[in-house]
């Protein structure tokens, strides 16, 4: 892909639905009685790959236009014939294994080159802990096979704030005997307890522990999932690049434990307003207006960065454009994504011409700096595609990203929405 220089963004747009919710909507539709529609399901790779795992173990779903429906089996799913593909999908593996381990079969999770070298320990030990059985190869990583067992709860405490493993955790739950509890270091998303009670569970939040009750039974639902937030935030800060830039996102999600985004563009200097705020299913959505301005600088440290750990790729990426530059720590979780996520930044920098400080647990990249086009890599990570595009918008020359039909996993139409608000 080729990356133009742009002399502004602006302009009114409508995103797929939020991959995070959608993920979590298909799989508990598949374990509901009746059938659930999806209006504005995520057009995603990684979701395909969660509908193609449903199918295979039994689950009729189909889709039309945006919308997707599903006829659910009730909490018992069919053994599968074949193992159970999910693509680059993490998300995919680790909270469709919290259903899986309270199945009566064995199956197999399986993942392409960059999924097998990703860590799952982290949810294998709790999920053996309710009493599944799970093969993996060293002990933590892909393929994943899983032995079900009927299921006793756990009073689990996160050692790593995950939401992915905190949706398999409780998922799993909702299948045990007895009150599973799972209390996390730093509240991160809550898309799997929204979920589940719009399907009809009942889980209850005590500051940072959540509990559901196993053998509760789910209701189909109707629902439109609200654009995806992390999917805006590369569209957000191409926008604050350009300082009369003028962007209105439509119906995004607005939950609080993945807005943190706009709070530190506001930090940076941005100019954002929320309108039209609404609820649907226990979910927050609006639309955003933003206008640009110069941008000043920012520290990250944790817990910010495990709030922000998928909107870090871009906000690296247009470091170098502010006036004091942006310091990253305590993001060493980077480092197992869809690639070296700070190793990645930090080479593409480089091959722009920053001056970029790579860390073990982070980067430091100073601001007021001008970057020039080059020929660059997705190193197969869609996140890391999409950051650079934005990055090139202002850089000097043209720009080409090797690899960067990387973006499909989590949005097909990135580029072609990119240069829908690019002004040349």
């Amino acid at each position: 892909m080729v990356i133009r220089p742009a002399r502004n963004v602006s302009g009114t747009i409508r995103l797929p639905g939020d991959k995070s919710i959608s993920h979590r909507y298909a799989m508990l539709a598949a374990i509901a009685q009746g059938t659930s529609r999806f209006e504005n399901f995520s057009t995603g790779a990684d979701c395909a790959s969660t509908l193609g795992c449903l199918a295979s173990l039994g689950v009729r779903w189909q889709r039309q236009a945006d919308a997707v429906e599903i006829q659910g089996l009730g909490p018992r799913l069919e053994t599968p014939d074949t193992p159970l593909d999910c693509g680059n999908s993490g998300s995919t593996m680790r909270m469709l294994s919290g259903i899986l381990a309270g199945q009566e079969f064995t199956s197999e999770l399986i993942g392409d080159r960059s999924l097998s070298l990703r860590p799952m320990a982290r949810v294998i030990t709790p999920l053996e802990s309710m009493g599944a059985r799970i093969q993996a190869t060293d002990g933590k990583r892909p393929p994943l096979r899983i032995t079900g067992a009927k299921l006793k709860a756990i009073d689990y405490i996160m050692p790593t704030a995950s939401a992915q493993v905190k949706s398999a955790v409780l998922f799993a739950g909702l299948l045990a005997r007895g009150e599973t509890r799972v209390s996390e270091p730093v509240r991160v998303r809550d898309h799997g307890e929204l979920a589940l009670r719009a399907f009809g569970a009942e889980v209850r939040q005590e500051a940072n522990q959540v509990r559901i009750q196993g053998g509760q039974g789910l209701r189909a639902i109707r629902a439109t999932i609200p654009g995806d937030l992390s999917s805006a935030s590369f569209f957000l800060c191409a926008a604050a690049l350009f300082p009369e830039s003028q962007l209105v996102i439509r119906s995004i999600g607005m939950n609080p434990t993945r807005s943190h985004l706009l709070d530190i563009l506001v930090r940076l200097g941005v100019r954002i307003t929320v309108t039209d705020l609404e609820e649907k299913q226990g979910e927050l959505l609006g639309s955003i207006e933003e206008k640009g301005k110069q941008l000043g600088g920012a520290t990250l440290v944790s817990p910010y960065t495990e709030m922000l750990i998928d909107e870090i790729p871009v906000l690296a990426a247009i470091a170098p454009y502010t006036e004091n530059g942006i310091e990253i720590r305590d993001a060493r979780e980077l480092r197992v994504k869809e690639s070296d996520r700070i190793r990645s930044i930090a080479v593409n920098l480089g091959r722009m011409g920053a001056k970029v400080e790579e860390r073990e647990d982070g980067l430091r990249i100073p601001g007021g700096q001008q970057l020039v086009g080059a020929e660059l890599d997705s190193f197969g990570d869609h996140r890391i595609a999409m950051a650079f595009a934005v990055a090139a918008l202002r850089a000097r020359g043209e720009t080409i990203i090797h690899g960067a039909d990387a973006a499909i996993i989590s949005y097909p139409e990135f580029f072609t929405t990119l240069e829908e608000i690019a002004e040349r």
